[in-house]
């Protein structure tokens, strides 16, 4: 069943992220995936997440697709301008990639390619329209397309922000709604009760709203994060956990356990598994996870 489907049905959907790899060599990414396969709706294969260079993700997410995953493959703003963007997403569609997720991309400062242009041609609302303007049977030339790619597009949303400027970003993601986007997806969540001034201002029944769930690695970046992040929220509670608990692994994998527990149960959508370089506990992650 496609993702679109899925959320039509009101199933709670799990997608996982998968990064490609920074290389030639599948093995690692396919034996990922081919684990937790059945527990998975679908497998979010960012594009140049963080700036840095790998796999591009119209590669990867189409290998995963062949060999019989579902994926959601990231489209990115900031690499590629308007023809190469089209040209991507007809390849995509052609080779049975149905859902996408457009995201403005990091700043380029932060990655591994300092001397890389950013290009941003298009902005995420004009990739969003692009993405409509190509499902109706037409590029942006306003020439018509042989065959419509019918994508399900979705996009992002931060709900960490302050009451001033989450209100901006609601308004803003009603108009990524209005370009064309149909699912959205959260900055982490590492407590339910930090979503809850952005489930005030709209109704999460009438969106697709799928927050983040990031694994917490360490009680270092716990710490990072709450001292760096103003948007993310690490309550002190998280951290205290962490340093008590004889098994830090097992028990950050069971904060993720309780965390997408409560999403479900508060009826948001679904959820994203964000591992981090983790994708080695997403098995025992899911043991307990129905």
């Amino acid at each position: 069943m496609e993702l679109r489907n899925r959320f039509n049905v009101g199933e709670f959907v799990v997608l996982v992220e998968l990064v490609p790899p920074k290389g030639v060599d599948i093995s690692g990414m396919l034996k990922v995936a081919g684990k937790i396969r059945d527990k998975v709706t679908a497998f979010v294969v960012p594009d140049m997440a963080a700036a840095v260079m790998r796999m591009s993700a119209l590669g990867a997410a189409m290998i995963l697709q062949q060999k019989g995953f579902k994926t959601v493959m990231q489209v990115c703003c900031r690499d590629r301008n308007r023809l190469a963007l089209q040209g991507d997403l007809l390849a995509a569609y052609a080779g049975g990639i149905t859902s996408l997720m457009a995201v403005a991309g990091e700043d380029l400062r932060y990655g591994d390619h300092h001397e890389a242009a950013a290009v941003d041609d298009l902005d995420l609302i004009g990739l969003i329209e692009a993405v409509g303007t190509m499902r109706g049977g037409k590029d942006l030339s306003g020439a018509e397309l042989a065959g419509e790619p019918r994508f399900f597009c979705g996009t992002t949303v931060n709900v960490g922000l302050g009451d001033a400027d989450l209100a901006a970003e609601v308004a803003e993601m009603n108009r990524r709604a209005t370009a064309g986007a149909e699912f959205f997806v959260t900055t982490p969540v590492f407590d339910p009760a930090a979503i809850e001034p952005f489930r005030q201002l709209m109704d999460i029944r009438k969106q697709n709203v799928v927050p983040t769930v990031m694994l917490l690695k360490s009680i270092g970046m716990a710490r990072y994060i709450q001292r760096n992040m103003a948007h993310i929220q690490v309550s002190d509670e998280i951290i205290s956990r962490l340093q008590k608990a004889p098994d830090k692994t097992k028990e950050s994998l069971r904060i993720a356990r309780e965390t997408i527990a409560a999403l479900c149960e508060a009826n948001f959508k679904g959820v994203l598994i964000s591992p981090m370089g983790w994708e080695e506990n997403l098995p025992e992650l899911f043991e307990q996870v129905e």
